[in-house]
């Protein structure tokens, strides 16, 4: 990414958010955009354009600069996510296999998010901080002396999806129809991953409850013959007598391989895109790979930022400390790609920086209680997977343009070829 501002012209009657084809738009029109939104006061108004399958919404509020989205995230109580999180609102035949914790307030967000995090035991992170490592050598094994492949495919997504998987238990012989699956919830937006549905509601909704089915088989398989896998500790009471239902737990297991999986996959694809563009701090990285690990995986995190917005709706009349003034009912999206690219938060914000410190992002969301639970598995992801290409296939590179997800809500990468001098 260059330093300088995004050169394309556009004006606002070139923004619609909820239009799928705004998102089809080259990336440089896309981020004069959010350029624009920044440079103008107040909380722009759009009208939604796009039937989700609920009807036509009643438009919303977009919060660009970072202090607005940090504000909006301490503040559950007024910016609620229960209401969805997504422009559109949802159809109700979503509700039960959705209603996950990124889709609620507390007390529920609270009791769900008190069990999964007990769930979590030190013993269970220790055992899948060792498993990183392990798989992320397998997966370059594999490539190793090909010399090019489909990064996304054949680098990116194993990673997440096994680890994942294996942590819930899910057979090997099902990761497959779990990566197909998850392509087309979170793509669904997509022609190439809706087709063959009636429409992409229909598509969301089919391959979500096919994932709900799977760990539900998985759970009552665990509730007769527990093992030590979290699946089990999600279905057998912990210390305090909680536990999820069979409901929230495939709701549960659908946010998981959707925010694990998709979100980390992308951003390591992302990364090598911005690697390959940015030779000289490519260099600097592999000159002390340790040494900068921390801040590159933040940065990287930062520019590509996986997920583009998230929807809060407002629980009553507010004015924040900005002076945005709000009604009750109204929508207002979160945008974090926007926000992690604020000229008064980021210096030079276009310009990549493995060395970037301090990088106060929101790419696993903002400080509040919906933060990202996993972004801690994530960051590990990201660098054991940056240390293994280093240290195996160094020279690795896109050797093409990325096939970008159209999606509004998620900056994915579907394909990326890539090319290395093969080892043997």
């Amino acid at each position: 990414m260059g330093q300088g501002r995004p050169r394309a012209e556009i004006g606002l009657d070139d923004i619609d958010f909820s239009d799928l084809d705004f998102w089809a738009r080259p990336l440089d029109e896309r981020e004069a955009a959010f350029a624009l939104l920044r440079a103008r006061p107040g909380a722009p108004f759009f009208a939604e354009t796009e039937d989700f399958g609920a009807g036509v919404g009643r438009g919303y509020h977009v919060l660009t600069r970072h202090a607005d989205v940090l504000e909006a995230s301490r503040r559950p109580d007024v910016f609620s996510s229960a209401p969805g999180v997504r422009i559109g609102e949802k159809p109700a035949e979503f509700f039960e296999i959705f209603d996950s914790m990124i889709e609620m307030d507390d007390p529920r967000h609270a009791r769900l998010r008190r069990i999964v995090s007990r769930a979590f035991t030190p013993r269970m992170i220790r055992r899948f901080a060792d498993d990183v490592e392990r798989i992320a050598a397998e997966i370059v094994d594999v490539v190793a002396g090909r010399g090019s492949c489909d990064f996304v495919a054949d680098i990116a997504a194993p990673l997440p999806l096994r680890i994942i998987c294996d942590l819930m238990g899910v057979d090997a012989k099902d990761h497959a129809f779990v990566f197909d699956r998850t392509n087309v919830v979170l793509g669904a937006e997509d022609p190439e991953y809706a087709a063959g549905y009636a429409d992409p509601g229909a598509a969301m909704l089919t391959a979500a409850n096919e994932l709900g089915a799977l760990v539900e088989d998985l759970a009552r398989a665990r509730a007769e013959r527990p093992t030590d896998d979290l699946t089990s500790a999600l279905v057998h009471a912990n210390p305090d007598g909680e536990r999820l239902t069979r409901q929230e737990l495939a709701s549960f297991f659908v946010l998981l391989v959707l925010a694990g999986n998709e979100t980390t996959r992308n951003a390591i694809s992302h990364g090598l895109v911005l690697l390959t563009g940015n030779p000289e701090q490519r260099d600097r990285w592999a000159s002390d790979f340790d040494g900068y690990a921390r801040t590159a995986v933040e940065e990287i995190v930062r520019v590509a930022s996986p997920v583009v917005y998230m929807r809060r709706t407002l629980t009553r009349d507010h004015e924040t400390a900005g002076g945005l003034r709000f009604a009750e009912g109204d929508k207002v999206l979160l945008c974090y790609w926007s926000a992690n690219r604020d000229e008064s938060v980021f210096d030079a914000p276009y310009r990549f920086d493995i060395a970037r410190d301090p990088n106060p992002h929101v790419g696993f969301g903002a400080a509040g209680p919906h933060f990202c639970l996993g972004a801690h598995l994530a960051r590990r992801e990201i660098t054991v997977m940056f240390r293994e290409l280093f240290r195996r296939v160094p020279d690795i590179r896109a050797s093409g343009e990325p096939d970008r997800l159209r999606s509004a809500f998620i900056n994915g990468i579907k394909r990326l070829p890539c090319a290395f001098t093969p080892v043997r």
